[in-house]
């Protein structure tokens, strides 16, 4: 089956909805729209590419982008590509990214180029270069110029791993918390977001300032 080629120049609002059933993990309902889409489906498997203020809401994510592609059985992979910005509907987190790849069964994103992620349960905001977001274990991986703010922690680094369920931070590659007044620099970091406790490992360094009362 091909769909029919919608000419861009018709700015035409394509609007689809269909349930996808290629196993309990796939059972939902995917909506999208576009200016234009093609696609096909077959033994080689499914493919649908949508160009143009492109947009797919699942019962997971909200996904927006210049192009879409959707390919495997039952459109199992997403990939987003050109000025893409989103939502985790059900964890509450935002992001805007260049580029991102998304598996509907694993829960597993994958984006790069200045990704902003902005965790609004936790109040946390993070940029990196690459990250990759576990949505099932809540583990965010983010390597290349790290940096996240989360209330008075400002940490920066060249790889980090955020979780998002047990609130907890590692650091790696020259990294650096500075907590208003005080800066901690080590090897490796951990910092518990809950109790701002640091935990501080190899070549520690630091500043601390205590004001007289």
């Amino acid at each position: 089956m091909k769909f029919p080629l919608i000419l861009p120049h018709l700015r035409f609002l394509l609007l689809v909805t269909f349930c996808l059933s290629a196993g309990p993990a796939l059972s939902e309902t995917v909506m999208f729209r576009a200016d234009s889409m093609t696609g096909s489906s077959g033994n080689g498997g499914d493919f649908a590419r949508l160009t143009g203020n492109a947009s797919i809401t699942t019962e997971s994510v909200e996904i927006f982008a210049d192009t879409i592609e959707l390919s495997g059985k039952g459109y199992r992979y997403i990939k987003a590509s050109g000025n893409v910005s989103g939502t985790n509907i059900k964890e509450k987190i935002d992001f805007t990214c260049a580029e991102m790849h998304y598996d509907r069964e694993l829960k597993l994103s994958s984006m790069q180029d200045t990704v902003h992620l902005v965790d609004r349960a936790n109040e946390t905001v993070a940029n990196a270069q690459l990250m990759e977001y576990d949505e099932k274990s809540g583990s965010v991986v983010m390597q290349i110029s790290v940096a996240m703010q989360q209330k008075d922690n400002v940490c920066t680094g060249s790889y980090a791993i955020y979780n998002t369920k047990t609130r907890k931070l590692f650091l790696s590659g020259n990294p650096q918390i500075v907590q208003g007044s005080d800066t901690f620099r080590a090897q490796e970091i951990v910092l518990d977001l809950d109790t701002n406790e640091v935990t501080l490992d190899g070549r520690v360094r630091g500043a601390v300032r205590r004001d007289d009362e």
